[in-house]
């Protein structure tokens, strides 16, 4: 049988020199270990999960973006950093990134659930065997209308993608059978505090060598309008996606649809909140801008669901808010087969979960510029080599797993910098 203690051995291997210097640094990290006892079958492969180590953490951020803001006036993106070893020393590295402005789940949730609900369930498990730890994991947390936590939940199966690739020596494109393109091109975001302030946020886009653009809408209606209309003529015939968070009332978003279409508006996202059902089924019947789902899907099982209900053209894919890697695939496969579209997104996402998702839309081979905005707005990494973005191009890693190495001492300082969750 297979036992964890929750104790010092959570810290990364650098940092595991030295008791009293151990014992201080955890104290102050307040870093946890997750484990439970669980019998090891002899069927199953004789690698097993060891250990699963938890660090919360606050990247440091740069520029103004209105979903980063914490309560207390800081602007913060807050992480949970997961380290998966196997018995035989093998690690792989994944990253929920809850943001209350996005969803219910908080650092301090996230990481409760992760160490004493869903990370234990993983000790003594085939790392291989992916599928698998999504239904242990659906055992350990019951969900509600879809999956439990799962941007939590998506860091344990990011880890397990990077395991599996490193026990393997396969990159993910190869898990996941498909060829990988070798980079993606990016969409800068226009999220300016005012109007008078989008050129400026535009002109920096273009400095850098973005020519794609997404813009924050919602609730003002002709305001987003008179946005869409600035940003559209500075980038002539770039990829304009407006993202409403669920922000306009019904009423409001088919007023919108048509006005924003005709501001050279491509796509709009998550006009509305997810259980507005007869709303979506509006937009799409209106069919004056191809509507794009976002919040409320979650698990490939509503997405089917609401793709009979005749709700939507597609999907803006975010594997950090899905649960993971496994359920994104399976996301991005079903509209394929449906004929319907996809486009790439996230949740500002800091490096590993930003490999992960440069990754998985590389191996599809996204067609459309990803709206994956961390590179512009975080101020910090935690990897060796971390990922670059040249002209509004990033390249994919490539190499087993997610193709990236964490740089534990980076790892021990961003810890030593963050608020401590206990």
């Amino acid at each position: 049988m297979k036992t964890l203690r929750c104790d010092d051995s959570r810290v990364p291997r650098r940092l595991n020199e030295g008791s009293i210097a151990r014992r201080r640094f955890l104290a102050a990290a307040g870093i946890a270990i997750c484990g439970l006892p669980r019998p090891l079958l002899a069927e199953e492969s004789p690698v097993k999960i060891d250990r699963v180590e938890l660090f919360p953490v606050a990247y440091p951020t740069v520029g103004h973006f209105k979903f980063l803001s914490s309560p207390r006036g800081r602007s913060q993106r807050p992480a949970v950093i997961v380290k998966v070893t196997a018995d035989n020393g093998v690690v792989g590295w994944g990253q929920s990134v809850p943001l209350p402005a996005w969803s219910y789940e908080t650092l301090e949730t996230s990481h409760i659930v992760l160490r004493d609900y869903l990370a234990p369930v993983l000790v003594g498990r085939d790392p291989l065997d992916i599928d698998g730890a999504h239904r242990a994991l659906d055992r350990a947390l019951a969900g509600s209308f879809s999956t439990g936590m799962p941007i939590a939940r998506a860091g344990l199966d990011i880890a397990l993608h990077d395991l599996e690739g490193r026990l393997t020596g396969k990159s993910l494109a190869q898990m996941l059978g498909q060829n990988s393109l070798p980079e993606l091109t990016l969409s800068w975001t226009v999220n300016p505090p005012s109007l008078d302030a989008a050129e400026a946020l535009v002109e920096d886009g273009l400095r850098r060598g973005y020519r794609h653009f997404n813009i924050k809408v919602a609730p003002d209606v002709d305001a987003d309008v008179a946005l869409a209309r600035v940003v559209r003529r500075r980038i002539g015939d770039g990829f304009l996606w407006a993202d409403a968070n669920g922000g306009y009332e019904v009423a409001a978003a088919l007023a919108a649809a048509p006005k924003l279409a005709d501001a050279g508006v491509n796509v709009l996202e998550a006009p509305v909140k997810p259980n507005r059902l007869r709303g979506y089924q509006a937009l799409k019947k209106l069919a004056a801008i191809p509507i794009y789902m976002d919040e409320g899907v979650v698990s490939p099982v509503e997405l089917e669901e609401f793709i009979e209900l005749g709700m939507l053209d597609g999907v803006a894919m975010k594997p950090s808010r899905c649960g993971g890697i496994a359920p994104a695939r399976k996301q991005i496969e079903l509209l394929v087969a449906k004929g319907l579209r996809w486009l790439g997104s996230g949740l500002t996402d800091p490096d590993i979960s930003l490999a992960a998702s440069l990754a998985l839309y590389g191996a599809y081979r996204l067609e459309k510029p990803a709206a994956l905005n961390g590179p512009q707005f975080l101020a910090f990494d935690i990897l060796e080599r971390p990922i670059e973005v040249v002209d509004g191009r990033s390249k994919i890693p490539t190499g087993p797993g997610l193709g990236i190495d964490v740089d534990e001492d980076k790892l021990r300082e961003l810890v030593a910098r963050s608020p401590r969750v206990g």
